[in-house]
Parts: C-alpha cells; sequence; structure tokens
C-alpha cells in the first residue's frame, strides 16, 4: 500500500514539476554565407547558382547591381520584376552559366532587348505570389 501511496506522490509530483517547466520555442538559425558574385544575378533557388545574361529584366538591376535574390534579396517588400524562364534550368535550360566571380561582358540593359515572360518577387516566388507563405 505505501508503494502505490508513493507512485501517486511521484506521479502528482512530476505533473506539477512538467507544467512548470516553460515550452522550449523551435529557433533556428541559418547562416548560409554571402551572396554569389554573379555578373547577372543568380537563380532565387538553392544552389543558387549564376544565372546566365537574359534572365532577369532590367529592373532587377540598380545600376549595374544585382538587388539579389534569395535569401539575399534587398528590395522592397512589395517588389515584382521581370524574368525570362526561357535561362531557368528548372525549364529546360542547358546552355552557358557565368562562372561565380566571372565579370559581365559589355552588353546593353535596355528594356527593349530583354524579353520577360514570368513575374517573380526575388524571394523564389513566380508570379510574384507567396503560396500561402506569411509576408517576408
Amino acid at each position: 500500500m505505501n508503494g502505490i501511496k508513493y507512485l501517486a506522490i511521484a506521479a502528482v509530483a512530476a505533473i506539477f514539476v512538467a507544467a512548470g517547466v516553460p515550452k522550449a520555442e523551435a529557433q533556428i538559425s541559418l547562416n548560409i554565407g554571402v551572396a554569389p558574385v554573379c555578373p547577372y544575378g543568380y537563380y532565387d533557388y538553392t544552389p543558387y547558382q549564376c544565372a546566365p545574361y537574359g534572365y532577369y529584366g532590367p529592373e532587377w538591376f540598380n545600376g549595374r547591381v544585382f538587388i539579389g535574390a534569395g535569401p539575399w534579396f534587398h528590395g522592397r517588400d512589395e517588389f515584382r520584376g521581370h524574368v525570362n524562364n526561357n535561362f531557368d534550368p528548372q525549364r529546360g535550360y542547358n546552355g552557358r552559366f557565368p562562372n561565380n566571380g566571372e565579370r559581365a561582358t559589355m552588353r546593353s540593359r535596355a528594356p527593349r532587348s530583354f524579353r520577360g515572360n514570368e513575374m517573380r518577387d526575388g524571394r523564389g516566388h513566380a508570379n510574384g505570389e507567396n503560396h500561402g507563405e506569411g509576408k517576408r
């Protein structure tokens, strides 16, 4: 009988101890390093390889500096820019890709020479849709 009594007291004590312990909130710390140095920008999805000339439209550049994509995007929240997904390997492109650190060739970024066929938001969402994810 004493054994049951001690077991009951231990169970009640365990309930009070468990109730008093604060919940641990999950924290994710992800250090992905620095953005790739690509002459015409990089894709907004892993492995963030350099995108070829013609993938991004002129609105993705401030002067000659790419405004970023994916985790390094530093444009405004409501940003939407044109891309030409014919230059996307996920859509079948298998042409030449520039190397990380390669210099840009002298080409015009005139809007009339760009042929965009999709809108993107810089965070990996086509047509600027965030697919139910919270606003970042």
